[in-house]
This record gives structure tokens, C-alpha cells and sequence, in this order.
């Protein structure tokens, strides 16, 4: 499918040298861009759930699990 779209010069201009240097065309590059970026937006959007959940949790111990956490590290001189 044909698309145009609007981009900054200077990022064109990299993206075409990109595509020149490693014998790709422009619309092979960005066809991968975009497919990659998808790729990534479902572990992002889970992310962003779980951050929404964690948000309103405290981000405080148990204290009684602190205190036997610290009590099991082992002590070191300095």
C-alpha cells in the first residue's frame, strides 16, 4: 500500500542514509520501523496496566518482613 507522510527533514535525511548504507529501500525501513514499534506496544501496555495497579498500593514493607530481611544479611566490617 502506497502512504505518504510528514516527517522532519533531519530524520528523513538519516533514515535515507540508514537505507542507502545498508541496501534497503526507504519503504523497507520503515515498513520494519513500524513493525517493530507494534511489536513493542503490548509489553508497554502491560506495563502501564500493572503500574495503574501498583500506583495506589504503599510502597512500604511489612514491617516484620523488613526486620527479618536486614536480620539476614550477612554483617560486614568496612
Amino acid at each position: 500500500m502506497k502512504t505518504a507522510i510528514s516527517i522532519p527533514d533531519k530524520l528523513f535525511l538519516a533514515a535515507d542514509q540508514y537505507a542507502k548504507s545498508y541496501g534497503v529501500s526507504r519503504s523497507q525501513l520503515y515498513a520494519k520501523a513500524v513493525a517493530q514499534f507494534l511489536e513493542q506496544q503490548p509489553s508497554d501496555h502491560i506495563t502501564k496496566q500493572l503500574n495503574e495497579v501498583y500506583s495506589s498500593e504503599p510502597a512500604i514493607l511489612n514491617e516484620t518482613l523488613s526486620t527479618m530481611q536486614f536480620a539476614s544479611i550477612e554483617k560486614e566490617e568496612w
